[in-house]
């Protein structure tokens, strides 16, 4: 069986995984919270710069992500083609798609009539919120049962508090 046929093969697996597969969003929305926090910590610079930023490094981590898929195929002595490629760019898109949200927070803050520090609260707040969304996602399409998902709920929250509690020790 040609590498091709055997992705082929398993596109229906594949198929259910991605769909229930959110890891890179906890992971993307854990990142773009380090990201504002970082940033934050430098002082003052353009709400522009910051959405960029966080959408870039979403963009990187992606390629990154992509990058050590493709190569692991490739160990396991699959040839990575076009299928393989396009179906793991899928699979680890949510790692951008995370990005977005707190981006669009930093973009309207100046709606709000936020400061810097506002923003900042806003774009953290809004990260861990999709990291804790992303999870519940995550294991309500893999038919978790509720307490298990309220369980990835509560384990998401607190590593997010954890990034605010850097961000409070390093901004006091």
């Amino acid at each position: 069986m040609s590498d091709t046929e055997h992705i082929r093969a398993r596109e229906p697996t594949i198929g259910r995984r991605s769909r229930a597969d959110y890891t890179g969003g906890v992971y993307g929305s854990m990142l773009a919270a380090s990201v504002v926090v970082g940033a934050g910590a430098l002082g003052d610079f353009p709400r522009l710069e910051l959405v960029g930023l966080l959408l870039l490094t979403g963009v990187v981590f992606w390629l990154a992500h992509v990058h050590a898929q493709m190569f692991g195929a490739r160990l396991t002595r699959l040839r990575p083609d076009r299928t393989v490629l396009v179906h793991v760019c899928r699979e680890e898109w949510p790692i951008v798609e995370a990005a977005v949200p707190p981006a669009v927070a930093v973009a309207v803050s100046p709606l709000l009539g936020l400061d810097l520090t506002g923003t900042l609260w806003l774009a953290l707040s809004v990260a861990v919120a999709g990291q804790v969304g992303w999870s519940v996602a995550a294991a309500r399409r893999a038919g978790a049962a509720w307490p298990l998902v309220a369980v990835t709920a509560a384990v998401n929250l607190v590593l997010g508090l954890a990034i605010i509690a850097f961000k409070l020790l390093i901004t006091h």
